[in-house]
């Protein structure tokens, strides 16, 4: 019984002792990311083509009621 008493303490003074030891200076910090790709070149490609899709969507929503 003493021996695990001795043992325990042996335990508890090298995990604070080995806590102790890893003390340093710390990683620096990361760069912060790059932007993001802008949409603005794009922006009026993608409001044509939504354009042309909506009217082909309302063409064939009119000719399913016609026929």
């Amino acid at each position: 019984m003493q021996n695990k008493y001795i043992l325990a303490s042996i335990l508890v003074f090298l995990v604070g002792f080995v806590s102790m030891a890893q003390n340093g200076t710390p990683p620096p910090p990361l760069p912060p990311p790059p932007p993001g790709l802008p949409i603005d070149g794009g922006i009026i490609a993608l409001f044509v083509v939504a354009l042309v899709y909506g009217i082909y969507k309302m063409y064939k929503l009119s000719i399913k009621r016609v026929a």
